[in-house]
């Protein structure tokens, strides 16, 4: 069913309730949930976000019982995810004469997920206003709360800010409004952030300074209850769970290096761990005795194995360690592959084959995007060459997915 709910003037709350066991990102969400698009009704009406693809149609047919979609003027779309996204197909096809508003990095994602190439694009970035007649909207980049392309939208006038993904719960309710939920809906909350947003806890912080000297009276997300009572409870958990960053977990970065590329990688990551909390050090095999590097990995909880490439293999004595990997008990430990190459870099491939031998965990991209979705960090590590920016933003986003599993005890 669509429900249908004013929240303030000219506002509308347009939600499909999910009431089945719904499959989500691998798990079944027994409560439900619901897809909440919002229509403001203005001197240039604006739809905020829509709902997961499979009820495109419904929201669709939903819509046009409320406004002559061709009077629709804007739609934007905070996330790209199809879960919000999804309607935007269905919509624009009818909705001829509406700019779709999103970020940069969410252009060529819509177009090409709904075939949109010949659509008018407005793109927003941090701190971007629209003025939609009679309400102005601005506009806040939140990159990875959960992918990279998100954003949020607030609205000035009316003190309401739609958040997307972020302040939702998973929970199919008709009642719309915390305050007339049927019992408490915290805990459903706290699950909710624990799930999807903690592994991006970092970036949790950089939004709440963001959104700090707002005032916002109505927290309008896209799944599960709109928030109206409780608003700086339901902020500050979230700012309290993403500044529990201790870890109380060690890493230790073992390398060997050719041109000091990949001595240099070793140093950035010991960085980037220990801005997740993480206690790290790295160490040369080269110049350190095979009895130490085997004691640091015994008594150290993540352990990252890296070398350069050279004629299609390992340097130095590193392959030395790796084969006494297998007869050690590692299983309560995580293990990741890295590396500098010029070619191909075979030498990271050969030290994944090693971890893979072993009892322990061993960081993959395709467990990365099973469990997460994150589709920007990738194991094993491999640099070509020296590190430059986009290199080092895929090293940090790789730490930063170390440190959440660091956090969830690994």
């Amino acid at each position: 069913m669509i429900n249908k709910m004013k929240l303030a003037e000219n506002i509308y709350s347009i939600a499909k309730v999910d009431d089945r066991d719904v499959p989500f990102h691998r798990l079944t969400l027994t409560k439900g949930t619901t897809y909440n698009s919002y229509l403001l009704n203005t001197d240039k009406p604006t739809i905020i976000d829509t709902v997961d693809i499979s009820f495109g149609k419904e929201f669709v047919d939903s819509l046009k019982a409320t406004i002559d979609l061709m009077k629709i003027q804007y739609i934007v779309i905070n996330h790209t995810e199809p879960d919000h996204s999804g309607g935007l197909g269905s919509l624009a096809s009818q909705a001829k004469n509406a700019t779709i508003v999103c970020t940069d990095k969410a252009v060529e994602e819509l177009k090409e997920m709904y075939k949109l190439h010949n659509r008018n694009f407005l793109v927003v970035r941090d701190g971007d206003k629209l003025d939609i007649g009679g309400k102005t909207l601005i506009f806040l980049e939140t990159p990875y709360l959960h992918t990279e392309e998100t954003m949020i939208t607030y609205c000035i006038e009316d003190k309401i800010l739609f958040p997307c993904d972020i302040f939702s719960t998973h929970i199919a309710n008709t009642e719309v409004f915390n305050d007339l939920a049927k019992y408490d809906i915290f805990e459903d909350f706290k699950v909710y952030y624990t799930l999807i947003m903690h592994p991006h806890r970092k970036h949790v912080q950089y939004m709440i300074n963001k959104i700090k000297n707002l005032d916002i009276q109505i927290i309008a997300p896209s799944h599960g209850f709109v928030l109206r009572t409780e608003i700086n409870k339901y902020i500050a958990l979230y700012d309290e769970l993403s500044r529990n960053t201790s870890t109380n977990k060690s890493a230790v970065v073992i390398y060997s290096t050719m041109t000091s590329n990949t001595k240099k990688l070793s140093q950035n990551i010991v960085e980037y761990l220990a801005a997740e909390g993480i206690s790290s050090s790295s160490i040369d095999v080269n110049k350190t005795s095979k009895e130490e590097v085997l004691e640091k990995i015994s008594s150290s909880d993540i352990v990252l194995f890296g070398s350069s490439t050279r004629y299609g293999d390992m340097i130095g004595s590193l392959e030395d360690i790796l084969k006494e990997l297998k007869a050690m008990d590692l299983s309560n430990k995580l293990l990741a592959a890295f590396g500098s190459y010029g070619w191909s870099g075979e030498a990271i491939e050969v030290i994944q084959d090693y971890l893979l031998e072993t009892n322990a965990k061993v960081l993959d991209t395709s467990t990365v995007i099973k469990s997460t979705g994150m589709s920007d960090v990738a194991f094993p590590i491999r640099v070509r060459f020296s590190a430059k920016e986009e290199s080092l933003k895929g090293l940090e986003r790789a730490c930063e997915y170390i440190g959440s599993l660091a956090l969830n005890a690994i």
